[in-house]
């Protein structure tokens, strides 16, 4: 009897595999992300159109910094991400506003509804994680996505840092409860793009960043289907350990990076991925696609492995269809035409 994709995910999840791995895809739709029922209609769409055996919910991914004073607004184009118009944590006393001001709590509540309208859409079949960022991911969007920026603040202004990231940490820690209360089956916990070890090693993450990462991750023990995100290249595998998620998704064919089996089998964690998200799914022909797809599937034999790209394929109107159909045809799901 054919598995649901919620049988798949949990089998994947045990390091086995149900009747073939689950499979699925995300990417930003820049022009829908703006309202509630136009997100939640486009994610639904999506994955009702390709098969997908679970969702990770592209949500607008300036939220978190909006939330703690920075502006963005829509760029005008579907293919372009929004466009800043304040940063809102650029110098000290933006921070003392992210440590000690207000914060805008609709923009987060937003994304809640959406998790809650696609789990309830959806089903309990299709389990949906939400996306929540690490602090020192917020921290950046607040920067500019300066890291040049962030790592000067840091060391100029310590102390103050360290109290924005634990307000960060505690909104983000409040979100994710909220989002698990809406439905979804855990979080896809995004470090990025401090992940990278040659922007900045293990023990000084360990020492900036962990304490505010342990604060925000807490809650997603509640949920059974919680996935780490460590973007970019030389990949800080130490935080798999120290966060200890469900799986793990990495693009592996960044510089640097580990294989897919390496990493399930030496720490015993499922692992999302084995895809480019760019290269061949924009610009290559389906064989191509699905080539790479079952040469992923052929290496871990499917065991503990959720077929995937490696990060985010954006804008998702560039993207060819057939692509994604030979994605999921790789996995043996049946992508509806």
């Amino acid at each position: 009897m054919a598995s649901s994709g919620r049988e798949r995910v949990r089998a994947a999840l045990a390091l086995d595999i149900a009747d073939r791995p689950p499979v699925s895809a995300w990417g930003h739709t820049y022009d829908r992300e703006w309202a509630v029922e136009s997100l939640a209609d486009a994610t639904v769409a999506n994955t009702r159109t390709f098969g997908f055996d679970f969702v990770k919910l592209q949500i607008r991914a300036t939220v978190f910094s909006e939330a703690f004073g920075a502006r963005w607004r829509y760029s005008g184009s579907p293919d372009a991400e929004p466009a800043m118009e304040l940063a809102g944590g650029a110098d000290a006393a933006g921070w003392r506003e992210v440590a000690r001001g207000p914060v805008n709590p609709a923009v987060l509540a937003d994304q809640v509804e959406v998790v809650r309208r696609v789990a309830a859409e959806l089903g309990p079949g299709v389990p949906v994680i939400q996306t929540v960022f690490s602090p020192g991911m917020v921290a950046w969007f607040l920067t500019g996505r300066d890291t040049a920026l962030q790592a000067r603040l840091m060391r100029e202004e310590p102390k103050l840092m360290a109290e924005g990231l634990d307000r960060i940490a505690a909104v983000l820690a409040r979100f994710t409860s909220d989002s698990l209360a809406a439905g979804a089956a855990g979080v896809f916990y995004a470090v990025n793009p401090l992940a990278d070890t040659s922007l900045m090693a293990p023990d000084e993450y360990d020492a900036v960043y962990l304490p505010s990462d342990r604060v925000a991750a807490a809650p997603a023990a509640a949920g059974w289907f919680n996935m780490l995100h460590l973007c970019g290249g030389h990949i800080n595998q130490r935080l798999i350990e120290e966060l200890g998620m469900h799986c793990v998704n990495w693009a592996v064919a960044e510089p640097g990076n580990p294989g897919l089996v390496e990493v399930r089998d030496r720490l015993g964690v499922a692992v999302a991925g084995g895809v480019d998200r760019y290269s061949p799914i924009r610009a290559a022909n389906p064989d191509e696609i699905r080539d790479m797809a079952l040469s992923a599937v052929d290496a871990t034999g499917g065991r503990g492995h959720l077929l995937t790209p490696g990060c985010s394929t954006s804008p998702w109107g560039m993207v060819r269809p057939e692509n994604i159909r030979a994605l999921a045809a790789a996995a043996g799901g049946n992508s509806p035409l």
